[in-house]
């Protein structure tokens, strides 16, 4: 059986909506798993972590990562950014071509925020691996199917090896 390949989940939630959509991410996670071990192949192994425990040695761990963060101030969270800051320096030249995929919520707009996550990924020469899912105003039942849907593609994605 081939070696689990390891997901990386780094997050910033302070009024409980970005955790919410990381709890359906990790929701499709567990589905996918689910799944590719009753195919008998070698499900994902997943580790989440708040912005501020994270660090340059877990990105280094990782096969593929997933960002959510809420859009502050048409920008991401102070504390992701303090999670970029500090692992910036050596994720540059350790972790190029790493796929990831983002998950950002905002009250009005989260354009800056996106954008503000995709300029440090492409510095960092990351892969972007599905399109951010952009959450603008109150939770649907719409939005948590797409937080699933986007958990549940990436560990199957990266069990399958397709990135």
């Amino acid at each position: 059986m081939p070696e689990a390949r390891r997901l990386l989940v780094v997050y910033h939630s302070r009024s409980g909506s970005t955790a919410s959509l990381l709890a359906e991410v990790r929701t499709g996670v567990g589905e996918a798993a689910a799944a590719i071990d009753e195919a008998g192949e070698t499900a994902p192994i997943e580790r989440v972590l708040a912005a501020p425990d994270a660090d340059a040695a877990d990105v280094q761990w990782a096969d593929a990562l997933i960002l959510a963060t809420p859009a502050n101030f048409g920008y991401m969270s102070g504390l992701v950014k303090d999670f970029f800051e500090r692992a910036y320096p050596v994720c540059v030249d350790t972790t190029a071509g790493l796929p990831f995929a983002l998950v950002v919520k905002g009250d009005t707009d989260a354009d800056g925020a996106v954008a503000s996550v995709e300029r440090i990924a492409t510095g960092l020469r990351w892969k972007e691996i599905l399109p951010p899912l952009v959450v603008v105003g109150q939770l649907t039942d719409a939005h948590r199917a797409a937080a699933r849907e986007l958990g549940a593609t990436v560990a199957a994605g990266l069990a399958a090896g397709l990135f």
